[in-house]
């Protein structure tokens, strides 16, 4: 029970400008059922003023129909109120619109300066070179690995590759004067033997 009476309540997202706009809407649909109210009954008030000069009561005709006069200025003044009620309402919700554009701006901005506090001029031009100098490096790599070097390289490469020629003799292998063991001959097996004498025979008796 503590708990549920010592919760504190949240804040309420309604604004004074919601509250200000409800209310403009319930007085201007007032205004619109009152409209519509007097419409109907200066209706009936006309078709009684037809009876009535059908009956011969002209004067009672005329005020009748003074009376409708009146009303129907009331009508006009209340769809001006009406109008007037509606506008309040769009200008209010189009200034909500603005706020919230310019509260959106704000945060923006706030991003923004601390982007840029955290990020000194010093530091970017810093940056911007050190990559300039790297990719111009990079170029550098590429070229030489690609063989496009300029004549200067290539006059600097012959110059050095001359220098080694000149500068060191290029020895052979000393050919060994030693004779090779010799290898001895496998041993002859016992069908070869006999396929041999085999063949001996043979050729003896051919003879």
């Amino acid at each position: 029970m503590g708990n549920v009476f010592g919760r504190k309540s949240r804040p309420s997202r309604v604004t004074e400008q919601d509250r200000a706009i409800l209310q403009l809407k319930q007085q201007r649909d007032k205004l619109k059922h009152y409209q519509k109210r007097v419409t109907l009954q200066l209706e009936k008030e006309r078709n009684l003023a037809k009876q009535l000069l059908k009956d011969g009561k002209k004067e009672k005709a005329l005020v009748l129909l003074k009376k409708k006069r009146y009303q129907d200025q009331l009508l006009d003044k209340t769809e001006n109120q009406i109008s007037n009620l509606e506008r309040m309402v769009q200008d209010i919700e189009f200034v909500q619109i603005e706020m919230k554009v310019i509260e959106g701006l704000k945060v923006g901005n706030d991003c923004l300066k601390s982007m840029h506090e955290a990020m000194s001029l010093e530091d970017v031009e810093r940056i911007m070179d050190e990559t300039q100098d790297a990719v111009e490096y990079q170029r550098q790599i590429d070229e030489m690995l690609s063989g496009s070097l300029t004549q200067e390289d290539e006059d600097a490469v012959l110059s050095e590759l001359e220098a080694i020629t000149q500068g060191e003799d290029v020895e052979l292998p000393e050919v060994p004067t030693e004779l090779l063991p010799e290898v001895p001959e496998p041993a002859e097996t016992e069908p070869a033997r006999r396929l041999a004498k085999n063949k001996e025979n043979r050729e003896m008796l051919a003879a």
